[in-house]
Formats: C-alpha cells, sequence, structure tokens
C-alpha cells in the first residue's frame, strides 16, 4: 500500500470514529468504546508512518487542487510527525480521562462533546500533514470551530461567554492578519507549499516580509502572543479533558505549529538571520513569556494559573522560532511535546482534585498530597518538567532554547528564558508546597483542640 494512504487514513479514522459515535450515543459503553479503538488505531496508523519519515521517503497525497498551484494536498515531515504523534498518542489518554471524568462529573450531552472532540482531532491531524499553507489554514479553521462547542460545554453564562471570546479572538486573528499573510504570500511568491528553505526569499523587500512576519506570529492567535491571549484564560470554563485538548493536546500546539512552519518552510531560516526582520517581533514572544507569567503568580484558580502558564510556554516555542537557528528550532519543536505531556499531566490532576475533592483554588489546597498522593506526586513531577529541572523533558528543550538564543547572539533573549524558568518556580511550585507540607485546616483545628484540653 501507498505510505501517502496512511497518512490519509490516519486523518480520516477520527472523523470515521465521529460518526460511529454519534450512531452509538443512545449506548454510552459502546460509544465510548468507539472513542478508545479509534483513538487507538488512528496512533497506530500516525506510528506506521514514522519509519518512512525517519528514512526521507516522501509521504504525500493531493487531493484536489481547488485552483492551479494551490492543492488541498498533505505531505509529512518530521515536524508534522511530531504534532500528529502528539495528538493522536495523547487522544487516547484525554479519552481515557475524559470517560472518567464525564461519568464521575455526570455531565451532559456526552455523545456531542466525544464527537466534537473526534473532529477536533481530525483536524489536528490535517495541519499536522498539509503540504502548503492553504491547506494548513483550512484545517485550522476547522479546529477553531469544532472546538467551540467543547469550550461552551457547560452551557451555563460563564462557559457560553468563554465560548465567545474563544470564537472571537481566534476568527478574528485567522481571517483578518493571518488570511492577509495567506494571500499576500501567495501573491509574492506565487506558491503556499512549504519548502525547505523557504519560498519568500528574493521575492519581496524587507519592510514587506517583517510585516508578513508579523501578521503570520499574531495572525496564529492560537499560539497565544499577547494582546491575542485572552482566548486561553476565558476557555478554562470547558471542563478538564477540553482543557487538557485545548492547552496541550491539539489547539495551542496547532498555534505554534504553525508558527514553526511558517518560520522554516515560508520565510526559511537563512532569510531570517540575513534580513534581521525577526527583530521587533522577538519581544513580542519575549513580552509574552515574563508578562503571562507574571499573571500566572497572582491567579488563585488552579486552572487559571495553569492558563497563563501555558499563555508563557507558548511564546518560548514562538520565540524559538523567530530566533531562527538550528537549534532554537530543534529547542522549540522539543518544548511542543514536554510542553504537550507536562501540561496536559497538570491539567488531569487539576481535573481529578476538582472532582475528588471539589477544590477549585490553589489557596484550598493545603495538606491535599495527604488525601491524594498520586495525584500531586504526578502534579509534582510535571511541574518540574515545565521548570526544566535536568533530567526530566523541560531541561532539555530549554537548553536548545538558550544555546539558539546565545547562537544568534541574543544575549537579552537568553536572560529571557532563564529568568521565566524563575518565575515558573514561582508560580508552581507553591502547589505541591502547599499539598505536601501545609496541614489542612481541620488538622491545625485539630490540633488547636487538643491543646486546649491539655491545659485543663
Amino acid at each position: 500500500m501507498d505510505v501517502g494512504m496512511y497518512a490519509v487514513i490516519a486523518f480520516l479514522l477520527p472523523l470515521i470514529g465521529a460518526v460511529f459515535v454519534v450512531l452509538t450515543g443512545k449506548s454510552p459503553n459502546l460509544r465510548e468504546t468507539v472513542t478508545i479503538v479509534t483513538s487507538v488505531l488512528t496512533f497506530g496508523v500516525v506510528c506506521r508512518i514514522v519509519p518512512e519519515v525517519v528514512a526521507g521517503n516522501a509521504v504525500e497525497f493531493t487531493f484536489l487542487e481547488v485552483v492551479p498551484g494551490l492543492p488541498i494536498a498533505f505531505k509529512v515531515e518530521p515536524l508534522g510527525m511530531l504534532y500528529a504523534l502528539i495528538a493522536s498518542g495523547l487522544w487516547i489518554l484525554t479519552s481515557i480521562y475524559a470517560i472518567g471524568y464525564m461519568r464521575g462529573h455526570h455531565e451532559t450531552n456526552q455523545t456531542r462533546f466525544y464527537t466534537c472532540f473526534a473532529i477536533a482531532i481530525f483536524a489536528a491531524l490535517g495541519i499536522a500533514f498539509s503540504a502548503n499553507m492553504f491547506t494548513l489554514f483550512i484545517f485550522y479553521e476547522v479546529l477553531t470551530f469544532s472546538t467551540f462547542p467543547l469550550v461552551t460545554h457547560a452551557g451555563t453564562p460563564e462557559a457560553i461567554k468563554g465560548g465567545r471570546i474563544y470564537l472571537g479572538v481566534l476568527v478574528f486573528t485567522s481571517v483578518t492578519f493571518l488570511l492577509l499573510a495567506v494571500i499576500w504570500t501567495w501573491v509574492v511568491a506565487g506558491t503556499l507549499d512549504f519548502q525547505q528553505g523557504g519560498i519568500l526569499a528574493g521575492k519581496a523587500d524587507n519592510g514587506v516580509l517583517a510585516i508578513l512576519l508579523a501578521l503570520y506570529v499574531f495572525g496564529t492567535g492560537k499560539a497565544g502572543v499577547m494582546p491575542f491571549h485572552r482566548w486561553l484564560p476565558n476557555a478554562m470554563v470547558a471542563p478538564t479533558p477540553v482543557s487538557a485538548l485545548l492547552h496541550a493536546v491539539a489547539v495551542v500546539k496547532a498555534g505554534v505549529f504553525t508558527v514553526m512552519k511558517v518560520v522554516i518552510y515560508i520565510f526559511g531560516l537563512d532569510l531570517i538571520q540575513e534580513t534581521g526582520i525577526n527583530s521587533l517581533i522577538m519581544w513580542a514572544a519575549a513580552g509574552t513569556i515574563l508578562l503571562s507569567s507574571l499573571i500566572a503568580m497572582r491567579q488563585d484558580n488552579l486552572k487559571a494559573r495553569l492558563a497563563y502558564s501555558t499563555v508563557s510556554q507558548l511564546s518560548y516555542i514562538v520565540l524559538g522560532a523567530l530566533l531562527a537557528t538550528k537549534y532554537s528550532v530543534l529547542g522549540g519543536s522539543m518544548h511542543i511535546a514536554m510542553h504537550a505531556f507536562g501540561k496536559i499531566t497538570l491539567f488531569f490532576c487539576a481535573g481529578a482534585i476538582m472532582v475528588a475533592s471539589h477544590k477549585t483554588k490553589v489557596s484550598e489546597l493545603d495538606g491535599i498530597g495527604y488525601k491524594m498522593p498520586f495525584t500531586m506526586v504526578a502534579f509534582f513531577i510535571g511541574t518540574l518538567s515545565i521548570i526544566g529541572i535536568p533530567p526530566l523533558g523541560g531541561s532539555w528543550s530549554k537548553w536548545y532554547l538558550a544555546l539558539g538564543a546565545a547562537d544568534a547572539g541574543q544575549t537579552v533573549m537568553v536572560g529571557v528564558f532563564m529568568v521565566s524558568s524563575l518565575l515558573n518556580i514561582a508560580y508552581l511550585i507553591p502547589i505541591p508546597m502547599r499539598a505536601f507540607l501545609f496541614k489542612t485546616k481541620e488538622a491545625h483545628a485539630a490540633e488547636h483542640h487538643d491543646g486546649h484540653d491539655h491545659h485543663h
């Protein structure tokens, strides 16, 4: 069988799964089985493509040409392979988690939930495998609209407001900036294909290129560069499995993945280095890294703190792309994977705490480590990885990011990575510390009570 077909099967499986989820909606057990089976099959097929990509074989497939030179087409390269593995692999975990969570919480509209979730994974794989910016843009929009019902899942006024901000920011940025950038690129370069070394070299002057780069970075609202980050904290109203999908599996990863693809395959690293068109826009990413870390420190709601942490960590990847050195791009790619696993762990823990003890605030977590030791140990490990304590994942991605910044001669950016890692400690470590080192209010009261008895 042609390898290109595997990419198509992998990408269509979640869509087929979505149809079967709808058909089996009346029987929860069957519906959940469909979800799990589809996710495992999808991941299996994605894994089947890996050896081909590693061997350097072309994994390509063209669906149809919309206008000459503008096809809806797939081409799998290493970065897309990484994103596809993360999205399909974490879909399995999120599905298993979602079943327990949705049942434990007695959530309504579960069929709609699993259906939209599957469509979101379909869109994520479409983005991962896109051969050109046109195809990527289409699936980017499918991802936005398929996740909207998930954000508004609860149906409460907060959920609907959160969903409105979510859709508003993402649609506004993608239609106003990203679409403009895509059309402009098409006019200037005559193609939208992702090519090694980029397609824009010698096609436009530096001023135009700098504007284009800014349009791409801010237009990719899912990457959450300030001021277009508000949708992320506002989407916290969604159930925890959705937060995991937004923050770890598909949505924000689609954003930073798009920025990476644009930098590597539309502009090309050499072009960015030679022209210096990245000099201003890097500060937007650096500012986002630091500001959102400071905002995270002030959040008492656990999911809000994690949401601002995500905003910060995403800009690490955006900055890695914009530094445009071999090491910074490698570090950014590794950070996509690290953050996916680290942040999904933290959100799963937050959801477990909420379902088991109905606590949502950091200030309420004193002593919870004794009631939920496994959960809080997992939270602690996820925390250490995101901070970047060796030998955990974050230490490697941050090392390459810092190396890339040094390589680009951007000493200040090396400082930004270092300072923000200290801020990561400041907003994450207090959570496991409270869980294990502080006593619960009840324990305090009991001790106080004992003391009184002795005095008499």
